[in-house]
């Protein structure tokens, strides 16, 4: 098949030994940045799942909006066992985590414009779950993204995908795992101060202040150095200026539900737990899409991941021969510049 595209004019690259879907698609990403500058992408399956139609909406679409583009199946119909639980799992957890409610977030079928290339290459990632984390980490990054219906087709019952229910699903949900672990640490350590606190000081408002502090710079620097990693390398002063607005806000809110809580009767640990559990999530999206959001996208500094490849075949170098980057048997991907 591959051969058979080189010899119409595509542009393929092949790496060996495998190196797995992302490092396929970060090559690939390189590959148009450097010889097609300007240009936007398409990425579509090579084992004819994606109809010719779709892959130029997709591409029209690009043009249109200047966001990443997805190209999403409804699943109606006769859906293998198996995409079906998959999609609908990372779909639930991709709008946990993120709040982006798509239906289709395995779709081999996505736009890129050229806007986000440098970025795309940058990401962690390079098997199947880089595609996933595009997903998580676009939003922080500053990236829209949109998703245009297109037509479900399944080829023996799916059987080449390389989707892992289990293992992919956690790999979605690790962020907000980390998220909860540190925001746990957090919980227990403001807690035990809150409950120090308030008898020593006999003023609620002392106690909810003093044990905030303690307990917000532990969260800030599990925060920044593991959970949201990309945000590792932002200036120290303005993570901690936008840590400690948000920190202000959460603070009046947790004071007055606490103060209401208590008001009517609510002993002051169940007060404590149920405050803190609705403000969690508010307090997930924030940090992730303000605080600590992807500094490198925003100020176009974005460093590209040691991806190396190798131009084997390239009867056709005009800006609209399609690239064919080979990562792996089953995994194949069509690139083509728009």
């Amino acid at each position: 098949m591959f051969a058979a595209a080189a010899a119409a004019g595509a542009e393929l690259l092949r790496h060996a030994p495998n190196s797995g879907k992302g490092f396929a698609l970060k090559a690939a990403f390189r590959y148009v940045a450097e010889h097609h500058p300007g240009r936007a992408v398409v990425c579509a399956d090579a084992d004819g799942q994606h109809a010719v139609a779709d892959v130029l909406r997709v591409a029209a679409r690009i043009r249109e909006t200047d966001a990443m583009v997805l190209g999403g199946r409804r699943f109606t119909g006769h859906v293998p066992w198996r995409s079906r639980l998959g999609n609908t799992t990372t779909r639930f957890l991709v709008r946990l985590v993120t709040g982006l409610d798509v239906h289709d977030t395995q779709t081999g079928l996505r736009g890129y414009p050229p806007s986000m290339l440098e970025w795309l290459v940058g990401v962690r990632g390079d098997r199947f779950e880089y595609e996933l984390r595009l997903l998580l980490e676009a939003g922080p990054a500053g990236y829209r993204v949109e998703e245009l219906e297109i037509e479900t087709i399944y080829l023996e019952d799916n059987t080449s995908s390389h989707f892992r229910p289990v293992v992919d699903s956690m790999r979605v949900l690790m962020p907000l795992l980390w998220f909860a672990a540190s925001s746990l640490t957090a919980f227990v350590v403001d807690t035990t101060a809150l409950l120090v606190l308030v008898p020593v000081t006999g003023s609620l408002l002392a106690g909810v202040v003093g044990a905030r502090l303690v307990s917000a710079s532990a969260n800030l620097a599990l925060n920044r150095h593991i959970t949201f990693r990309p945000a590792r390398g932002a200036p120290l002063l303005g993570v901690v200026l936008r840590y400690a607005a948000l920190a202000v806000v959460l603070l009046g809110a947790s004071y007055a539900s606490l103060s209401l809580l208590t008001w009517i009767g609510v002993p002051l640990l169940v007060a404590k737990v149920g405050s803190d559990t609705g403000l969690f999530l508010v307090s997930y999206r924030v940090q992730r899409s303000v605080v600590f959001r992807d500094y490198r996208a925003v100020l176009g500094t974005g460093q590209a991941s040691p991806v190396e490849s190798r131009r084997t075949s390239a009867h056709d170098s005009s800006p609209t021969a399609p690239t064919a980057s080979q990562g792996c048997t089953g995994a194949n991907h069509w690139i083509a510049p728009v």
